[in-house]
């Protein structure tokens, strides 16, 4: 086996390696105030049910992207997601209909040039000409275009090897393995959709293409006027793109308050005080620590943070002067990885609520704030190696699933071997 990258997994895995990290940070003392449920037949539900407790909560909420659970504003992008592909089929269909529509009319006047008036009917319809097979093919086809799961093919990113995956899953061989988990409601054995909220995206190519040279890009003030305009056309469900007629600073700081107002941070606060405690640890150490903590993580608060570090970390390459192709200097932005570090690390990494009369815990937040900025400066250095799953990790996960799931060890040994071809 090669390492892999943490979203490659499937559902079943991410969840098994859930159960793997906690154990291993539990032994550790690395977490306290979580534990996995041990009632009955619901054992099985991981540390992902603790930690996405909010998910259920504020389903009334009229914002769609801020100020929102982070799970809500996923289900709300995916909502989104699937009203626009209804409506590209349904103009695809009115479309091929037509088109069919028009074919089949030349052909019948090519039939009988000089007597279109017998072969339409009063009402304009046809007579006697039967459907031409194009015409009911091309019915047919729309009609069954219901029959392969969406969730299976359009949820992920790469279209074309899902599509073979999920073609794959509908060879007899799979037919009773598919249809035994379906009955059970166990957790997929494909990898989980991209979660990261359309908001996160748009702001991060945005930057990407118009500001990685900005100077102060997050510093500098912006239009609040702007911002709140962009920010009620999200929460409104537009489909909102940003181009280069929008200001890069007005973006960014766009982008600080969608984490800033998030009701629950997007490191959940269960795990401020283990990640808090791998500051100062030594390099490796602390490194193989914030693995863990982030295997740890609900999927979409992993995928959402892994798109975050990337894309910080692609700022922070960008910070100091450079010289072009044409030896002409390029100015940096000048936000290296700890400053954008001293940004984002508040609103990323927060303590459970304080109360207002508890003077101590508010000083021990301001102590705490240096080892904020190395965590997470550690987070956007390292991101690559902290989302990867080694070969051994993997084996731990195959040994877990043979003892609780043996009869998808060969689905997912074929699907890994596939893929590394």
């Amino acid at each position: 086996m090669q390492p892999v990258p943490l979203h490659s997994l499937s559902e079943l895995e991410r969840a098994c390696l859930q159960e793997i990290a906690f154990y291993q940070l539990q032994k550790m003392n690395m977490i306290s105030g979580i534990s996995l449920s041990k009632a009955g037949p619901k054992r099985n539900k991981f540390i992902r049910r603790k930690l996405e407790n909010s998910s259920k909560e504020k389903k009334e909420c009229c914002p769609q992207a801020f100020g929102i659970p982070l799970s809500q504003v996923i289900a709300n992008d995916w909502t989104h997601k699937q009203t626009q592909e209804a409506v590209k089929g349904s103009r695809r269909d009115c479309l091929e209909v037509e088109a069919t529509v028009t074919e089949f009319r030349a052909q019948i006047q090519k039939k009988s040039p000089f007597s279109r008036d017998c072969v339409l009917g009063p009402g304009g319809e046809f007579a006697d000409e039967p459907l031409s097979p194009i015409f009911l093919d091309n019915v047919s086809r729309s009609h069954r275009r219901g029959g392969v799961s969406v969730d299976s093919i359009t949820d992920l990113d790469d279209n074309t090897s899902r599509l073979l995956e999920a073609l794959q899953l509908s060879h007899p061989n799979e037919l009773d393995l598919r249809r035994t988990l379906e009955r059970n409601k166990t957790l997929s054995l494909n990898p989980i959709y991209r979660q990261v909220p359309r908001v996160v995206d748009r702001c991060c190519q945005h930057i990407e293409a118009y500001g990685l040279q900005t100077v102060g890009i997050f510093r500098v003030g912006s239009s609040k006027k702007r911002v709140q305009q962009l920010r009620e056309e999200f929460d409104q469900g537009f489909d909102v793109f940003l181009d280069d007629s929008h200001c890069v600073h007005d973006v960014a700081a766009l982008l600080k308050e969608f984490f800033r107002d998030m009701p629950d941070s997007l490191i959940p606060r269960e795990l401020y005080s283990a990640f808090v405690s791998t500051a100062f640890m030594e390099r490796m150490a602390q490194l193989s620590m914030l693995q863990l903590l982030v295997y740890l993580l609900p999927p979409c608060n992993s995928d959402t943070l892994y798109q975050l570090l990337q894309f910080l970390n692609k700022v922070a390459q960008h910070a100091q002067d450079s010289t072009g192709p044409e030896r002409q200097e390029i100015p940096g932005n000048k936000m290296t990885a700890s400053n954008l570090a001293t940004i984002f690390g508040p609103n990323l990494l927060q303590r459970e609520k304080l109360l207002e009369r508890d003077h101590s815990a508010h000083a021990m937040e301001i102590k705490y704030s240096a080892s904020i900025i190395l965590v997470l400066q550690s987070l956007i250095e390292n991101y690559e190696a902290l989302f990867m799953v080694s070969p051994e990790v993997q084996h731990d996960i195959l040994r877990r699933l043979f003892q609780t799931e043996p009869d998808v060890i060969d689905y997912l040994l074929r699907r890994k071997f596939n893929t590394t071809l």
